[in-house]
């Protein structure tokens, strides 16, 4: 019996015994009639994935993980991010290593202070993390890169990501000068079977060799956009399904002259969606959106600013045709102010997703930016790599006024924690001033925890400039997913006897 079909039992028999442990105890079961709430828990286990991070010899690679401190947890886990092909453990392999043995690129020792670690050049791999115990809910790693010269220069950062089984990229390109790659890893013991589908202004775009992509087991592959197609197109959505497997995929989209960035997943498709934190010197913006259903979809476009929402002049709206990607440019949208899209349908209810690109500078210093629809904080989101200069933390209350708490870590090697509390008005965007931690040595993370009123929505924007030109990075918050309900069962043993 391999070990496969041994998980498959092992995972049977536990989803019997929770379900058939609630099962005993349900209301009528007990006698009292009184259904309790699912209790949250911390969750046990967490697995990231970092894409490989570039193919220049003259990349800076610096990888920050960070787990916030979470009640409940105890005091034991463990947690590391190992070059993928080499000594990893994941959550369905059983802790096994596999590979040949390696030093882990990093190796948390205590939840609440990051840590760091680099890789430089074109022969970093991607990596495969595992977190455990006190240092599973709410992980998150950092993958921040500096390319000084060449196609995508300029500062790409990213998020790492958790193994899934569908992504949405509305945003790439297989235009001139455009080169664009999806990558694909794969964190179990067997290999992962990957579908491609890229849509265009005029729907699905043939494609060659998107089919069937086999990614093998604790594995990265990197696919070129413009292998897939013959087609250039401007604005592309990409769709990656996974047939049997699971994997990470993020999207690298490098500009010959614009510099280029991490487009990361975007949220699931929805009626409504959120693109939070777009610069307020954000030279031009442009909106790509999809509709994967078989419906036509109307979008309203507004731009919560600090003063409250408004409504873009010439671009009230956006028209989605079903199956097909819509784009509008928005030029200069935030005019020097703090800025989150927010599209809503104008009538019906079709579930969409949504991206902008952002420039910003101009002429040879240009760089680029990609911000994905995103979902909202909820409980508490967190962000790593951040420094002691360049950093704009931009929260969003689309709906209700809400109270968030904002919490900076110690740093990865020195300082104290730091919190502040902001109030964000009503269908505005702040851009807040990102505590720091006192006598800050190293990086730090933040930590978005909303106290009261409606949702949240946040974004963490990182610069820097090298030989001159600016460079910048964008990563949303959104709920780290750190706990999971659990039914709040009591044993009833005399069911037995009835």
């Amino acid at each position: 019996m391999n070990r496969t079909t041994l998980s498959l039992i092992a995972g049977a028999t536990a989803l019997a015994a929770v379900t058939g442990f609630a099962a005993l105890t349900a209301p009528g079961a007990s006698g009292d009639g009184t259904a309790k709430a699912a209790a949250q828990l911390p969750v046990e286990r967490t697995s990231l994935l970092c894409p490989q991070p570039s193919t220049s010899d003259l990349a800076e690679t610096a990888y920050t993980s960070f787990t916030p401190v979470t009640k409940g947890t105890g005091d034991k886990g463990k947690a590391e991010l190992a070059a993928a092909g080499e000594d990893s453990a994941d959550g369905d392999s059983g802790g096994k290593k596999t590979g040949k043995a390696t030093k882990p690129v990093l190796e948390p020792k205590e939840p609440g202070k990051p840590v760091t670690g680099s890789a430089d050049g074109a022969e970093a791999p991607a990596l495969i993390g595992l977190a455990e115990g006190t240092f599973a809910p709410g992980w998150t790693v950092q993958e921040t890169t500096e390319v000084s010269v060449g196609t995508g220069r300029g500062l790409l950062g990213t998020n790492c990501t958790a193994p899934d089984t569908e992504f949405w990229f509305p945003g790439a390109s297989t235009a001139a000068g455009r080169t664009d790659y999806v990558h694909l890893t794969n964190p179990d013991d067997s290999a992962a079977v990957v579908d491609i589908e890229l849509y265009g202004k005029d729907g699905a775009l043939k494609t060659t060799v998107g089919e069937g992509i086999a990614v093998k087991p604790h594995s990265s592959e990197p696919v070129l956009l413009s292998t897939l197609t013959e087609k250039a197109e401007n604005d592309l959505t990409v769709h990656v399904s996974v047939r049997s497997g699971r994997v990470a995929a993020a999207v690298q989209a490098l500009d010959e002259k614009a510099g280029g960035d991490w487009l990361a997943p975007s949220a699931d498709p929805a009626r409504s969606v959120v693109i939070p934190g777009i610069p307020k010197d954000a030279t031009s913006v442009r909106l790509v959106a999809f509709a994967p259903g078989e419906r036509d979809a109307d979008l309203k476009i507004r731009l919560t600013s600090p003063s409250g929402p408004i409504t873009p002049a010439g671009n009230e709206t956006l028209h989605v045709k079903a199956g097909m990607t819509a784009a509008a440019d928005l030029g200069d949208v935030t005019r020097g102010e703090a800025g989150s899209l927010v599209l809503t349908p104008t009538d019906g209810s079709v579930p969409v997703v949504a991206a902008v690109r952002v420039v910003r500078g101009k002429g040879a210093k240009q760089e680029t930016a990609f911000i994905a629809g995103s979902r909202e904080v909820g409980q508490r989101a967190s962000v790593a790599d951040n420094r002691s200069k360049g950093v704009t933390l931009a929260l969003t209350a689309p709906g209700r006024t809400a109270e968030v708490k904002v919490t900076a870590s110690a740093g990865s090697q020195g300082g104290t924690p730091t919190t502040k509390t902001y109030t964000i008005k009503s269908g505005t965007t702040e851009n807040v001033p990102a505590p720091v931690p006192s006598g800050l040595k190293g990086t730090y993370a933040l930590t978005v925890e909303p106290v009261s009123g409606g949702p949240v929505h946040a974004s963490r924007m990182l610069e820097t400039t090298t030989d001159g030109v600016p460079g910048f990075t964008i990563q949303p918050l959104q709920d780290d997913r750190g706990t999971v309900a659990v039914p709040n069962a009591e044993q009833d043993l005399s069911v037995l006897q009835r």
